[in-house]
């Protein structure tokens, strides 16, 4: 355990696997420092006025107060520390990472977006371009809601809940939610950002181990809360290439059906013959309904003159 981030690991904090977040861990590790100093500070100031100050010392009460300058001088030097913190250190980490995005050519962009509970991620594919996406041709096997039409999605990949990228190179990833608010969180990554419906909000990192880290939402989301889990997969250079070769093979052998296709086994679009009709829907006859022969009428009764 180095001495540097004794206090990060004593609370659990996971290793760090991005290139800016040595900075975090830092910032982490100086803020439970100070506290932890603060909380000794006054925790020894408390024991003092107690003893100081007790009843049997002084039973009558003094009305005149601190005389001293020191406990002002303590309180600035606490709201300085503080102020150095934010404004010296957490502002400018902040701005940077969500002002200095890398540029596109370099790195690696994905569009993530968050359900009801599970992530799904969208890659282009060779040709580097993103397919179409429309609300309407969402559906189960289409979750994302791809334009079959659009050729510049024919080579997308769409996966569930499993995200593979290659380290040493930067990570662009536009969140956006099809449901509710979701947060994109990779602790190991030191980064977070919401999902929030309508919008498309841009996160980077850049990864520097391999290995397999977990992506969990930050931010309560519904009853299955708890299992919105997904994986994040940092690969060589080598691994990275085959998986996006295997994903094209399989988005390839696996298109979606056009829209208007039915299924196979499915009923044409329309009533089932012989299903009874909702409430107040005009009456129909049924096709397949055999003639009947009406019954004969019965004969006439005499009549009392006969």
């Amino acid at each position: 355990m180095s001495s540097l981030a004794l206090i990060n690991e004593l609370i659990g904090l996971p290793p760090n696997a991005s290139e800016h977040g040595y900075q975090i861990d830092h910032i982490i590790e100086f803020c439970h420092w100070f506290m932890g100093a603060l909380f000794l500070g006054w925790s020894v100031f408390f024991i003092y006025v107690l003893l100081r100050f007790r009843k049997g010392k002084h039973p009558v009460a003094d009305h005149e107060g601190v005389k001293s300058g020191i406990s002002t001088h303590l309180e600035f030097a606490v709201v300085l520390i503080e102020a150095v913190l934010l404004v010296g250190f957490a502002i400018p980490l902040w701005a940077k990472r969500v002002n200095q995005f890398p540029e596109t050519k370099d790195a690696i962009l994905v569009h993530a977006v968050g359900q009801q509970f599970n992530w799904n991620f969208h890659l282009p594919g060779p040709d580097g371009q993103f397919g179409r996406r429309e609300i309407a041709l969402v559906s189960n096997s289409n979750p994302l809601g791809l334009d079959p039409n659009d050729p510049a999605g024919k080579d997308d990949i769409v996966v569930l809940g499993e995200l593979h990228v290659p380290v040493g190179r930067p990570v662009i990833i536009e969140l956006s939610s099809k449901d509710v608010i979701h947060n994109f969180a990779l602790p190991h990554m030191r980064m977070a950002q919401d999902a929030i419906p309508g919008q498309i909000i841009p996160m980077w990192f850049k990864p520097i181990k391999t290995g397999n880290y977990e992506v969990v939402c930050g931010q309560l989301c519904g009853l299955g809360h708890y299992g919105m889990k997904g994986m994040l997969v940092v690969d060589n250079p080598e691994e990275y290439q085959a998986w996006l070769k295997e994903r094209v093979e399989l988005s390839g052998a696996q298109s979606a059906p056009a829209p208007t296709d039915r299924p196979p086994g499915e009923p044409p679009v329309g009533p089932t013959p012989g299903t009874i009709p909702p409430p107040g829907a005009p009456k129909t006859e049924n096709p397949t309904a055999q003639p009947q022969d009406k019954p004969a009428a019965p004969p006439a009764s005499p009549s009392p003159s006969a």
